[in-house]
């Protein structure tokens, strides 16, 4: 059932070139569903789109910044109509964004950043793709927040925090909003998966930090990427068609939320 599960779907991925994103771009391509790819870096995108069509998916792919309102809509707007239509998004584009953890060494500039990407970027992709699913009759919309929002984190900062915490908030509300036409709203909490990015953070950290971060996981090991790909997934597609509004924690059990 899986390897056909988004069989003539449009699934749309914000950051989607990069870490997460590009696996779950793969595995949606793998699984039969029309992938259309947001993202800030052009190269990264290349990469991925010819990567992809090599196999036999169909993508589309912008270069938008989440941060901009209208150039979301645009091109959101633009790959409803290549792709035809939408039926889920995947808001994947966000993170620390490389701004430092420490209060200290926070500028509002970091501030702004994280909070604009994470916050108000997974509003403007979510609000953009509402009118596509409402003429579908449902969809699914997949956000990001982080065991960094939903406890306090070794790793990232305040700013980092924040965003992640107000995910919840927004996918909740979010929810009781669009339900009414089928729309299912809901967020992945990840551990800590090593991406490149975060890969380098980790390593940064001391070594009492990091025997911290692994003493805590009940697992005892650090997560695979598809241990995040595969519950995104499932999130989004049919098999958890009476779901909405909730939070899937998936940290190893390093976090146990009642």
């Amino acid at each position: 059932m899986a390897a056909q599960r988004f069989l003539g779907k449009t699934i749309i991925i914000t950051g989607g070139a990069g870490g997460i994103g590009a696996a779950i771009a793969a595995e949606v391509a793998n699984q039969g569903g029309r992938v259309g790819i947001l993202d800030t870096n052009q190269g990264a995108i290349d990469a991925v789109v010819k990567k992809l069509t090599s196999q036999g998916a169909q993508v589309d792919a912008r270069v938008v910044d989440v941060r901009d309102g209208l150039a979301v809509t645009t091109a959101i707007d633009a790959l409803a109509q290549s792709l035809g239509g939408i039926n889920i998004l995947i808001a994947a584009a966000g993170g620390s964004l490389g701004t430092p953890r420490d209060m200290a060494d926070i500028t509002d500039a970091d501030l702004d950043l994280v909070i604009d990407v994470n916050v108000k970027g997974t509003y403007y992709c979510a609000r953009a793709v509402i009118p596509h699913m409402k003429k579908n009759h449902g969809g699914s919309i997949i956000t990001f927040s982080s065991i960094g929002g939903r406890s306090a984190s070794p790793v990232t900062g305040i700013p980092y925090a924040a965003a992640k915490a107000a995910i919840t908030g927004l996918t909740r509300r979010l929810a009781k909003e669009v339900g009414e036409f089928g729309i299912r709203v809901n967020a992945i909490a990840p551990g800590l998966f090593l991406t490149d990015r975060l890969a380098g953070m980790f390593d940064e950290l001391s070594e009492t930090d990091r025997t911290e971060v692994l003493s805590a996981i009940p697992l005892g090991r650090m997560p695979e990427l598809r241990e995040c790909v595969d519950p995104v997934l499932f999130l989004a597609s049919d098999e958890a068609s009476y779901i909405t509004g909730t939070v899937l924690d998936v940290n190893g059990g390093r976090l146990m939320p009642n």
